[in-house]
């Protein structure tokens, strides 16, 4: 146990013996440090990190905290994640022993986050401030219930920037037929965004539907995978939750409109992608969809919106929506309810109504 020097190299090494998480005794070798501190300083996190010592250094800490956290999530989500952490967080507490930052440590560490800049050279949006934060709080939490840190300092700092506004926007169904018509110069454009709309499933599950996913006769479109391009890759994961994986029904028009398209497929299999275009290229479409219907700009993520917005006036129950859209029935509640603030004043009525009757 210690470090040695490698006599051919010149570098030094470490060698010991350590104890896992089954009990079992193994044997650790490392190779390549260019001093003995080094060498030692590595050995000692190491062990560190096996005995969950909170003074373990913040930087040691992440590993711990990347094998604990990174197998449980998509990889897209993970990826996110990450990219936080890594650019904005361990470059400030790398170095720092987990158990000496302080909540005065985290609010100078979001002062300085707060002068930041993006690639296009302003500062950070208050919802992507509070982002960057909650990454943080999520790993002291982390270190609180498994490593024995006694406390979250940047819980006790408090978060900065501010939530997503719950303000939303959306078109109603003639500012969409408007903008569709628009589309009909570009077939693959034109089919995307009427799945979109008529459906209202994600983009990411729109750019993964294949033709097995279709079943003409019972009208239905069955959505249990998401698109996704990470570092270079196409890949095709899990929906974005349980409840995401369903069975959406189709209207008539809307399974004439895709037969028709898979059609045009001169040789397509079951499993291909049938809109094999990127995110990228269907942000641009409702960029210049929208400029030449003269309607709003909306973000494509807002068709689901839309959709959701027209079954509320059409009278349908939360839970029903909930249904069609792999929400959580109170998620709906919440976040679509106040599209239409007008149906507070058709409540007040009825029951002004009720109440003279009595």
């Amino acid at each position: 146990m210690g470090a040695f020097k490698d006599k051919k190299s010149g570098s030094w090494y470490v060698q010991f013996r350590y104890t896992d998480w089954q009990g079992k005794r193994q044997q650790k070798l490392k190779r390549g440090f260019a001093t003995k501190h080094e060498a030692l300083e590595w050995e000692r996190e190491f062990l560190l990190q096996k005995q969950t010592d909170v003074t373990m250094s913040f930087g040691s800490f992440y590993e711990l905290y990347k094998k604990d956290i990174k197998p449980r999530l998509k990889e897209n989500t993970w990826q996110t994640k990450e990219n936080i952490i890594e650019g904005k967080i361990i470059p400030y507490f790398k170095d720092r022993k987990l158990c000496d930052i302080s909540a005065t440590d985290v609010i100078e560490w979001q002062n300085e986050i707060r002068t930041l800049k993006n690639k296009h050279g302003k500062l950070y949006s208050k919802t992507y401030l509070r982002t960057v934060h909650n990454q943080l709080s999520a790993m002291f939490n982390h270190a609180v219930r498994y490593y024995g840190l006694r406390t979250n300092p940047a819980s006790i700092a408090g978060n900065m920037g501010e939530k997503e506004s719950k303000e939303m926007k959306f078109w109603t169904l003639e500012e969409y037929k408007i903008f569709s018509e628009a589309m009909m110069d570009k077939t693959v454009s034109y089919y995307a965004f009427e799945m979109l709309y008529w459906t209202g499933i994600r983009l990411g599950e729109l750019l993964a539907l294949t033709p097995a996913d279709f079943d003409f006769k019972a009208q239905t479109v069955t959505i249990n995978k998401s698109f996704q391009h990470l570092a270079g890759k196409d890949i095709i994961t899990s929906p974005k939750t349980k409840k995401s994986n369903r069975t959406i029904n189709m209207p008539d028009f809307l399974c004439e409109e895709m037969q028709d398209y898979l059609s045009m497929f001169y040789s397509r299999g079951e499993d291909d992608r049938i809109f094999p275009i990127s995110k990228s290229y269907l942000h641009h479409e409702m960029d210049r969809g929208a400029k030449q219907a003269g309607v709003k700009r909306i973000r494509i993520h807002d068709l689901r919106h839309s959709h959701v917005s027209l079954l509320i006036e059409m009278g349908f129950s939360a839970l029903a929506i909930a249904d069609r859209l792999g929400h959580e029935s109170i998620d709906v509640t919440y976040r679509y309810a106040h599209l239409f603030p007008s149906k507070q004043k058709d409540m007040a009525d009825r029951l002004n109504d009720l109440g003279k009757a009595g």
